[in-house]
């Protein structure tokens, strides 16, 4: 039972059998009713369930491909980014004639080569989120915003007036502003797709405003703009890999990008969007509150170790002469072996010949031999040399705990020289520790 009908007369036995009977037929039905209106609420509700379900697996497996995708591409990308990284280090600190300006540059690509570096890595915890509170610092949002915003001045400015369109950047950055716990990097990446999007939404014109507040407990980073805008279905899909406005000028991955570092950093994305009234990217981040909830860093020691005898062995040849250049200018001997069965046998040979050497550096991903068997043929000759696997896929192997047995360190391409100096300064004893 789940109801009661009543019906009253004022006066006494005043229901007659057919009205009593009646009565009875329309509870039946009544009841009938109510139990088919529950049984639809029930059924619209597992409707919507299984549709919000299917919503969620079809966004996990978009976020899926795009980060087994992105993994597959990383190799590539960090293999041709890897000599820019190490030729701009090398240069910034041997070549002592450089003037500002110059110097100036190469910080900037320095810059930039890390940036890329941390959006393949990035790319791939769109489906799988790790625990990345160990590698945030405390940092502030005001020069990040005018690092960015002067960057990016070709796209919002002088392309546009080349076509003769005026789009006019304010920033209004509040002094002073709140500190968050954060990664500088991706929320630069961040800040230029944002930028980009802006200027994209805005063929004719207009203006395009960056700005920063805080409170007690929050930091915030708005890109407004007074183009275009989104209908609710574009602003609802706006977020998902692959999904673009642009044709076939979009990649879709910019917004995902963004929706990947607002989780990472444990923020929230707001979106305000009208048609023909413009657009607010609003990025809310905690406020970093005290000193203890800062990540502690790892020291990285960036002296060269002492004079090493190396093998190196990569398939790339630009990476191959850029490590063999910038570990010959620390004062390293440096023999190079284009592939693993080349790198084997220049092992082998060396040991013939009597010859000591320190340390092996070997790529992973490589034709006929990879970096897995090099490190066994190496071990197996000499189990007391260290190896170092340099490879794209470095921060994949140490996030899936997939290091392999013969491996002494991983370092992930592209390298810096402060990170590879390191690495040899980890698995080579110094004169103090013998």
């Amino acid at each position: 039972m789940f109801g009661v009908l009543i019906a009253a007369r004022k006066d006494p036995d005043s229901f007659s059998s057919n009205e009593c009977e009646f009565l009875r037929q329309l509870s039946d039905h009544v009841a009938l009713a109510t139990h088919q209106a529950q049984l639809y609420a029930t059924l619209q509700q597992a409707y919507d369930d299984l549709r919000h379900s299917q919503q969620a697996m079809m966004q996990q497996e978009r976020l899926r491909a795009l980060g087994q995708m992105a993994s597959g591409v990383a190799h590539d990308i960090n293999n041709a980014v890897a000599p820019i990284a190490l030729y701009t280090d090398s240069l910034l600190e041997h070549e002592t004639g450089l003037s500002e300006r110059a110097r100036g540059y190469l910080n900037i690509i320095r810059r930039s080569i890390a940036d890329v570096g941390e959006t393949v890595k990035g790319m791939r915890e769109f489906y799988r989120p790790q625990d990345r509170q160990a590698t945030l610092t405390q940092i502030e949002l005001n020069p990040i915003v005018t690092q960015v915003v002067e960057l990016t001045r070709v796209r919002w400015r002088d392309l546009p007036q080349q076509r003769g369109i005026a789009i006019a950047m304010r920033m209004e950055l509040q002094q002073p502003l709140g500190a968050i716990l954060g990664q500088d990097n991706e929320i630069r990446d961040a800040l230029t797709n944002l930028i980009f999007n802006a200027v994209d939404a805005m063929p004719e014109g207009g203006t395009l405003t960056v700005r920063t507040r805080s409170s007690a407990e929050t930091v915030q980073l708005e890109v407004v703009d007074s183009g275009v805008g989104m209908d609710e279905e574009t602003r609802r899909r706006c977020l998902e890999p692959f999904f673009t406005t642009k044709g076939e000028r979009g990649t879709g991955l910019g917004l995902a990008m963004v929706y990947g570092m607002v989780r990472r950093h444990s923020a929230e994305l707001e979106i305000d969007s009208m048609l023909h009234r413009g657009t607010t990217m609003r990025i809310t981040f905690p406020a970093a509150m005290t000193e203890s909830a800062i990540a502690r860093q790892t020291v990285v020691d960036e002296r060269a170790p002492r004079p090493l005898s190396i093998l190196i062995i990569d398939d790339d040849p630009l990476v191959l002469e850029s490590l063999r250049v910038t570990l010959e200018s620390d004062g390293h001997k440096v023999t190079a072996a284009d592939g693993g069965r080349a790198g084997i046998d220049s092992f082998v040979e060396m040991q013939q010949r009597g010859e000591h050497l320190d340390v092996v550096i070997t790529d992973l991903g490589m034709p006929h031999i990879d970096g897995r068997n090099v490190a066994a043929a190496i071990k197996a000759a000499s189990r007391t040399t260290p190896v170092i696997l340099l490879t794209g896929w470095g921060q994949r192997l140490m996030d899936d705990g997939d290091i392999p047995a013969h491996v002494d360190h991983v370092l992930n391409k592209p390298p810096k020289l402060r990170d590879l100096r390191a690495a040899l300064s980890r698995v080579i004893p110094q004169p103090e520790e013998q």
